[in-house]
């Protein structure tokens, strides 16, 4: 599985000279399909800092398409596997610690300082951490008045997940950890994804 090249996921708008985010989308990054931007404005500044999508139902049917697409592929790696795209997320993210750490400031208005000293090395231990617990997830069952529940682990589909506005960094990426190591497959909408 090819993990994109950090930084990869901007775009420049000529006249303006401003970063523009692109939706990730089957593996590339793509601009909107309405071709609709916003202003995302650095709360420390109050300056637009970048162009996020303006992303419609059209992108959100594009996306789910794309992960029920993938998720024959993604459903037969083992765990052994999924913890190694995990931990090669997390060694990326690491290996890029102070750009991350700029953008999350920009983007989230907090001082570059908190972002490199715990959001950004909190994300990488939360891939790291569902890296591992892929590897010791177990089957259970119990009894209960005269009956047997089992509960198995079987991928079913494409899971949708939106992430809160505030903290994307670390909230986003546990969400993604979680749901790539255990669930299998996802389709992420939610104001701004930096991975």
């Amino acid at each position: 599985m090819r993990v994109p090249r950090i930084g990869s996921f901007f775009f420049r708008n000529k006249m303006e000279a401003k970063k523009r985010l692109a939706n990730f989308i089957a593996g590339e990054f793509v601009e909107p399909l309405n071709g609709k931007y916003i202003d995302s404005f650095n709360p420390a500044t109050g300056e637009a800092d970048c162009e996020v999508p303006d992303s419609d139902e059209a992108d959100v049917a594009k996306a789910v398409q794309a992960a029920k697409k993938a998720f024959p592929a993604w459903a037969k790696l083992t765990p052994e596997q999924r913890s190694k795209i995990l931990l090669r997320i997390a060694d990326l993210i690491e290996q890029n610690l102070e750009s991350f750490a700029q953008e999350e400031s920009r983007d989230q208005g907090k001082p570059v300082s908190l972002a490199r000293a715990m959001d950004i090395p909190r994300a990488v231990a939360n891939f790291r951490f569902f890296a591992s617990a892929v590897l010791h997830h177990e089957e259970a069952s119990t009894l209960y008045e005269g009956s047997v529940n089992y509960t198995v682990r079987t991928p079913l589909g494409v899971a949708g997940l939106i992430s809160p506005w505030y903290e994307p960094s670390t909230r986003t990426k546990h969400s993604n950890a979680l749901m790539l190591g255990i669930c299998r497959c996802i389709y992420l909408h939610g104001r701004l994804l930096r991975l």
